[in-house]
């Protein structure tokens, strides 16, 4: 039997990187944390919008419906600046909301830096793939995607994704039933 390669989308949301006068740190740094800790195959679907919310939208909703991304993460535009709209374009693409999600990547956050409070990070459902917006700074995407992944295999299986297996030396991906490692 042939094992699937996953699409996983990355969306890094930057007017400055868009314009190209800022690199785009964020998304290479989903990438890299990704290659990591995924065990099963899997090729990353990567996008650079302004922070345009309906051209987040838009990327959202190509990934999700015509890539077939089951896991689409972003990164930026989640502050609260003005034009900070990520968390609105992901909850307007969305069927359902997890709040989990935000709330256990604020509270990881808050461990390192105070203004974490100010963090809007959301995560939803589209079809079959789970959206997770995460906060524009490197360090910032492998602490809370540390906190929050071990749910993500275990969630896409719920919603009918792509299955994703984790390397257990790096991290478990809880699934009910399986043994997980002290």
């Amino acid at each position: 039997m042939a094992v699937m390669t996953a699409e996983i989308g990355i969306v890094t949301v930057s007017d400055r990187a868009h314009r190209g006068e800022y690199e785009d740190r964020g998304g290479p740094a989903i990438e890299a944390w990704l290659k990591e800790v995924l065990a099963s195959p899997w090729q990353p679907v990567s996008r650079l919008v302004p922070d345009e919310q309906p051209q987040i939208e838009g990327v959202l909703k190509e990934l999700a419906d015509e890539c077939g991304c089951g896991l689409i993460v972003t990164t930026g535009g989640t502050g609260p600046a003005p034009r900070d709209v990520t968390p609105e374009a992901t909850e307007a693409v969305c069927n359902r909301m997890l709040p989990g999600f935000g709330e256990l990547m604020r509270l990881e956050s808050l461990k390192v830096v105070p203004t974490a409070i100010l963090s809007r990070q959301v995560a939803g459902i589209r079809g079959s793939s789970l959206i997770i917006n995460l906060p524009g700074k490197p360090s910032a995407i492998g602490e809370c995607l540390d906190a929050i992944f071990a749910a993500v295999p275990y969630c896409l299986d719920l919603i009918g994704g792509a299955r994703l297996e984790t390397d257990p030396d790096r991290l478990v991906a809880f699934r009910p039933g399986a043994t997980m490692k002290p």
